[in-house]
């Protein structure tokens, strides 16, 4: 069966979107590994599957797998790509939108001149909403990683994120130790290991490895959770611009109970059949 696609972008962190509203998909983890390999398949971080609503008082569900074919909750890039596949699709004229994800609804819009904005729902620390293995909660956490000791800020954005603040992201080894990170017993779950090197109090760059991906070239909800870290720590103001390998977004947190909003763009790169 052929399957209609997108391929997307969101600073080069790169998607397939797949619509399952107007056509009927099955995927197989195995399948989502071929589609996924950037030889031999389409090659992607991600695949997002559009469909229809659970519930009526919200517009579209959405799910979303890594390259590994593991599915996980949350992804901020692959949100602001969402918005624009389904407005460029016609599946919807709306502006504002209410989506179903695996950890919960989040409302993405987009603006006049096409840039998307995500409300990404208020961050979580407790250790058991993460998850993470810890005697008490706190701001930062001790993880030895055998060899070394590094410290940690745990934060959920409805998927898992480690955050290390390092001098330098370009010379950090990130490939040596986001991959320890992501696998450390402390996290039942494994873990987004963000580093996030601090500018000023506005501005950070940001490396992360991606549980099930590996690196990639950008992070939504690893943006929103460095930043959130960060303030938390009062190392940052509540509007801060990241820096990542593949562009810029404006992440801004009020504190407390308040959502995290992520302003970025999202890019469509092709549109292609695929047998599934």
């Amino acid at each position: 069966m052929k399957v209609k696609f997108s391929k997307m972008h969101g600073l080069g962190n790169d998607f397939i979107v797949i619509d399952g509203v107007r056509q009927t998909v099955t995927l197989t983890t195995e399948k989502i590994r071929q589609l996924g390999d950037r030889h031999f398949g389409v090659g992607f971080d991600q695949l997002l599957l559009v469909e229809s609503p659970e519930s009526a008082d919200n517009d579209f569900r959405y799910r979303i797998f890594n390259n590994d074919g593991g599915e996980v909750e949350q992804c901020g890039n692959g949100a602001r790509c969402f918005v624009k596949f389904v407005t460029e699709q016609r599946l919807t004229n709306k502006r504002a939108l209410r989506v179903e994800t695996q950890r919960g609804v989040i409302v993405p819009e987009m603006d006049a001149q096409g840039a998307i904005s995500v409300d990404m729902g208020r961050p979580r620390f407790a250790p058991e909403e993460i998850p993470f293995v810890a005697e008490a909660p706190g701001l930062r956490y001790p993880l030895n990683l055998g060899s070394e000791a590094v410290e940690v800020s745990c934060v959920s954005m409805g998927n898992p994120h480690a955050v290390i603040v390092v001098d330098d992201v370009d010379s950090y080894p990130v490939g040596d130790v986001g991959p320890r990170v992501e696998s450390h017993p402390c996290f039942p779950q494994r873990v987004n290991a963000g580093f996030m090197q601090v500018l000023n109090r506005t501005e950070i760059r940001l490396r992360v490895f991606e549980r099930g991906a590996g690196e990639t070239f950008a992070c939504g909800t690893g943006a929103c959770a460095a930043v959130v870290a960060g303030i938390r720590q009062g190392l940052l103001e509540n509007e801060v611009k990241v820096h990542t390998r593949g562009g810029d977004l404006t992440i801004s947190w009020q504190g407390d109970d308040t959502p995290v909003r992520m302003t970025g763009p999202a890019v469509t790169v092709f549109t292609g059949e695929v047998e599934v």
